[in-house]
């Protein structure tokens, strides 16, 4: 199958074996049509006799609808429904990833080098020096990605055995963007300090600690502990990830529409971890008018004094409030906004609700997969739309975020990841597109932009040093 042909999350792939008549084939494309979905692809496997044996690949809108079509399919005379796939999970038949050796033992020699006896030196030589593990193991250039499956992608508290498929895809977008090894650690507690104690405890094997998927507000403590006990890079990239890619647009939107992110009202709709999190980055980044909705409505509110005095807190004053407090709507402090930035769920405005919004506004509608507000009407609406969706302009991703900055951190053998690096990320990922080429669709570079990583972590690495956190001097090329 194409990879040109448009990615669909339900994709099925029917092997059927038809009469070899005129006029069949049309009957199967028929029959898919009628029901609503559509062929994406066809493959010739095995023509023999009276029968002939395709594959055949259609969109479909979700398991009960494939399921239908199939049993649809059975019916129809001449055709029979010889086996079913679904593409997504053939992927991920074995897992997605796989050690692989740096040097092959292929000698009994080589085999006493690398192994014992001839490793029992090497063990010696950092015990006696410990920095030097560094040099001779795979700590300089490995991250965990640990969870503990409680807030896996937008679909809940899954636990550590479903999020492990999603953890292989995030080693596996750390191997491919820059160069990383990154091994699933997905932990069969949700108690807080159990989880810091483990991660303390297989700290020694990684040169950074990547937490992911694990739900607000324990996903804040457990990223603060852990940053005070250990010496290498951690990141809850939930949170620092998409605040990164999220200011970097937002500067490059905002120098569109000529608009000031200090003079701006901005509006964010969700305050998990992404979203506190990246209303503590653009108050770093000079934001002052900022409001923050939730369920109950504007639940953060006050002056940039106010709100920057407490940023490092935001969840503890928003939930210091008064239970019995009213909030206004977020479709009533909408009104006279420029920005609206969602990070909550689908279909919660409607298009005309953002004609509430001042001339040339900026709407980011990141729900995953639909977005607060139909695309399709939503551009009539804003000056600039994005999403964090693959098939429309301007995608909000983190993956542009978190390879290049732990590969920055690592590079200078960083103890941190703090505040001043995040911004020059955001700040690198930025200055990527030049004024020429910014446009209302291209605020953001492309995922497979391969600029991305390098400029990520040069910056990264050079802010390390400014902070002092660098405790090796190379920095990353640019």
């Amino acid at each position: 199958m194409s990879e040109k042909v448009p990615y669909s999350n339900y994709r099925l792939t029917a092997r059927l074996e038809i009469r070899n008549r005129p006029g069949m084939f049309a009957k199967v494309v028929a029959a898919i049509s009628k029901a609503g979905a559509q062929v994406a692809g066809v493959d010739l496997v095995e023509v023999s006799g009276g029968r002939v044996v395709r594959d055949v690949t259609f969109d479909v809108s979700n398991e009960k609808h494939g399921y239908q079509i199939t049993e649809r399919l059975d019916k129809l005379s001449g055709i029979h429904v010889h086996s079913v796939s679904d593409p997504i999970f053939l992927m991920h038949l074995g897992g997605k990833i796989a050690i692989q050796n740096k040097v092959p033992i292929t000698t009994r020699n080589r085999l006493s080098m690398l192994y014992t006896p001839g490793v029992g030196r090497v063990s010696l030589a950092i015990a006696k020096h410990p920095s030097a593990v560094y040099n001779l193991t795979i700590k300089s250039n490995s991250v965990a990605v640990v969870t503990d499956g409680s807030a896996v992608l937008g679909l809940g508290n899954l636990g550590p055995e479903a999020a492990l498929p999603v953890m292989e895809g995030k080693a596996m977008l750390f191997k491919e963007f820059a160069g990383l090894d990154a091994w699933p650690i997905c932990l069969a507690t949700q108690d807080e300090d159990e989880i810091v104690q483990t991660v303390l405890k297989i700290a020694p094997v990684f040169g950074g600690i990547n937490l992911e998927d694990i739900s607000a507000p324990r996903c804040f403590r457990i990223e603060d502990k852990l940053k005070e006990q250990l010496d290498i890079p951690v990141m809850h990239d939930d949170q620092h990830g998409t605040a990164v890619v999220v200011v970097a647009a937002l500067k490059n939107a905002l120098k569109i529409v000529k608009k000031d992110i200090r003079s701006v009202r901005i509006v964010v709709n969700g305050l998990g971890a992404a979203g506190i999190a990246c209303v503590r980055m653009m108050l770093a980044a000079g934001a002052r008018h900022i409001t923050g909705c939730n369920r109950s409505g504007a639940v953060l509110t006050g002056s940039f004094a106010r709100l920057h005095r407490m940023r490092r807190d935001l969840y503890g004053m928003i939930h210091a409030q008064p239970a019995d407090r009213k909030y206004d709507s977020l479709k009533n402090v909408l009104k006279g906004a420029d920005v609206f930035i969602g990070l909550s769920s689908g279909n919660i405005l409607k298009p005309q609700d953002l004609k509430r919004m001042r001339k040339n506004n900026i709407v980011f509608a990141m729900a995953n997969p639909d977005p607060e507000v139909d695309p399709k009407v939503a551009f009539k609406y804003c000056k600039i739309f994005a999403t964090g969706r693959s098939d429309l302009p301007n995608q909000i991703n983190n993956a542009l975020a978190f390879p290049g900055i732990f590969r920055g951190a690592l590079d200078v053998r960083s103890k941190k990841i703090n505040e001043a690096m995040k911004l020059a990320a955001s700040n690198a990922l930025a200055k990527l597109i030049s004024p020429k080429e910014l446009n209302p669709e291209y605020i953001i570079p492309g995922i497979f932009d391969k600029r991305v990583v390098k400029a990520v972590a040069s910056a990264v690495a050079e802010a390390a040093a400014r902070s002092g956190l660098a405790t090796k001097r190379t920095l990353a090329k640019k």
